[in-house]
């Protein structure tokens, strides 16, 4: 595949790190306006870092954007007069719906957004991806590039700000979960960085659970609590302190917050 990823910050650099382990390139553009950023990039083959977006367009099929979103528009205007019929755009920016991008661009342009996290960064990003009707013939491709990267999910794009909530705010309720159960390790009798490996490594492997069992949390559950013992215990007093919907209510304040910010904008 000859990709260009337009801005390349710290998810733009992710990703290429991503393309490049994994063998996905045929020629691979890395744009930035200051190239001493990415420097630790130079020297893969066929992998060209320039100051220059036009250039990488004209080299590139599939172009992903990872810049600033108010850059993003002034971009997209300097690059419409050389795109061309093959041409897959494949935005990440936040907020920046797809009639939005058609209007600058035109229609007849296969558009894709993706909604990756941070955890791109080691390979295991959850990335949800919408597209125009037009992009519905390309989608396959955007889908291949960010299952190398993770695993992929494709949603309408009135989801997306829900799965902004899910995915990427996630992380952080994740981390919060494992950093909890660090400190309880702590108390329990752990030293620090034990704990921290006992938490993670825990966390990691309920997630694996789910992912090759196919099987609903509860069915995993049900596997290690026994009648009037400390595992139902536990669950229980933390039902009754208000984990789960502690969680629920959580995550609802985040998505009412995007949506506030999105009318804002408006």
């Amino acid at each position: 595949m000859k990709i260009a990823i337009i801005g390349t910050g710290n998810l733009g650099k992710s990703i290429a790190k991503g393309l490049i382990t994994n063998n996905a390139i045929t020629t691979l553009y890395l744009t930035k306006r200051n190239l001493s950023d990415i420097q630790e990039l130079d020297g893969y083959k066929n992998v060209i870092l320039t100051t220059d977006n036009i250039e990488a367009v004209k080299q590139s099929d599939i172009l992903i954007f990872a810049v600033q979103p108010a850059h993003f528009e002034a971009i997209l205007n300097d690059i419409k007069p050389h795109l061309t019929e093959n041409h897959v755009l494949i935005s990440t920016i936040t907020g920046f719906l797809i009639p939005k991008i058609e209007k600058i661009v035109g229609e007849d342009i296969f558009i894709i957004r993706a909604m990756p996290n941070t955890a791109i960064a080691v390979g295991k990003s959850m990335t949800c991806l919408c597209c125009n009707e037009k992009g519905e013939k390309r989608i396959k491709i955007a889908e291949a590039i960010f299952n190398r990267l993770g695993h992929s999910l494709k949603i309408p794009e009135s989801q997306m700000q829900a799965a902004t909530v899910v995915c990427a705010s996630g992380i952080a309720f994740w981390m919060r979960l494992i950093r909890a159960t660090t400190q309880a390790a702590i108390q329990l009798g752990f030293d620090a960085k034990e704990a921290q490996e006992l938490a993670m490594y825990t966390s990691e492997g309920a997630a694996n659970l789910l992912i090759t069992n196919g099987d609903h949390p509860e069915e995993e559950i049900d596997r290690v609590t026994t009648p009037m013992g400390c595992t139902i215990e536990g669950l229980n007093e933390m039902e009754h302190k208000g984990l789960s919907s502690s969680l629920i209510q959580g995550m609802v304040a985040s998505f009412k917050k995007i949506n506030s910010i999105k009318k804002e904008q408006i």
